[in-house]
């Protein structure tokens, strides 16, 4: 019998978004796809730094030394990156000893078909189109915020500078755990009751909420990604799991009661939930250590990003589609 990926958590991600190919990017949009190439061959030696995403990836590929006797995760390069470019990347992976081997290189196609076909739980990427058509065909995905690349992945980038060029150090057994935060409202549910808010005001958002509070929110584009994320730590167990996840929402009293109702009815497990009334959320994703946060609103995404790992949820609201 072949590999399989049934049972597993598949996370693609796009080069982009496990490394810092900034300068590699501004080759691209300023002199084409031709020089674009040409760089990536001439300096294929040359190893990337981390980038937005690359320490989650890497403490969700550390789940599989958990003793469970399986592999839990399966990380997948998924790229435009033509076959012939693609060489720098590996080499990069092999420098920081990320044990990903599979990957899907198109040469500018579109990666669409292939989320499906690889059964992909997370796609993480820099190209908003790729995450839109993620989204579009009910993958949960996010456009990796670049902008706080400087500072959010400063402790990657140091920590890459003191190894031997070539030589690879692999990471400790205790890496730290996986800490992912969620909006609520059009990320782990539809927007049916922003749109309230947007539309009536909060004391029509409130007053829906109440009259609501014991009927389920329908699941939005990260619902089955949390289920799953549940799902592995119900096997972990709860003593010194390694996942730890976080609500952070603008909601507050007394629209709280819904969502908590809603984890209940769904069967999951968050540990850490905020509930801010409108305050920025950066300090207390700063505090809570997100590895990655997921926010539909680019005014959040970019003001988290500054912090933390960020990813923007181009949720596409039924009431356009």
């Amino acid at each position: 019998m072949g590999y399989s990926l049934d049972e597993k958590m598949v996370i693609g991600v796009s080069s982009r978004a496990l490394f810092d190919l900034t300068a590699e990017n501004e080759i691209f949009e300023r002199e084409g796809l031709e020089a674009y190439c040409r760089y990536q061959v001439e300096h294929e030696q040359d190893i990337l730094r981390p980038g937005s995403g690359f320490k989650l990836i890497r403490s969700l590929l550390k789940l599989n030394d958990s003793g469970k006797g399986r592999n839990l995760t399966e990380v997948i390069i998924m790229s435009h990156n033509s076959p012939d470019t693609s060489l720098r990347v590996f080499n990069s992976i092999a420098h920081y000893g990320l044990p990903i081997t599979r990957a899907v290189l198109v040469s500018g196609a579109s990666l669409a078909p292939y989320l499906a076909a690889f059964h992909t739980d997370l796609f993480l990427s820099a190209c908003e189109e790729d995450v839109q058509c993620a989204i579009d065909g009910g993958i949960a995905a996010g456009i990796i915020c670049t902008e706080g690349l400087r500072g959010g992945a400063q402790e990657c980038r140091e920590e890459s500078a003191e190894r031997h060029s070539q030589r690879i150090i692999p990471m400790p057994q205790t890496a730290g755990q996986i800490r992912i935060a969620f909006d609520g409202d059009a990320v782990l549910f539809t927007d049916e009751s922003e749109l309230i808010f947007k539309e009536k005001g909060l004391s029509a958002f409130e007053e829906n909420e109440r009259l609501h509070a014991s009927e389920p929110l329908a699941e939005g584009p990260f619902a089955s990604f949390l289920k799953k994320l549940s799902g592995l730590q119900r096997e972990l167990g709860t003593e010194n799991c390694p996942i730890r996840t976080a609500l952070v929402t603008s909601r507050s009293a007394p629209a709280h009661e819904r969502v908590i109702r809603t984890m209940r009815a769904w069967n999951v497990r968050v540990d850490e939930a905020f509930f801010l009334g409108g305050l920025d959320k950066r300090e207390i994703l700063k505090a809570f250590g997100a590895q990655i946060f997921f926010d539909d609103q680019t005014i959040h995404t970019q003001s988290a990003a500054q912090a933390v790992p960020a990813a923007r949820v181009p949720y596409r609201s039924a009431a356009v589609k």
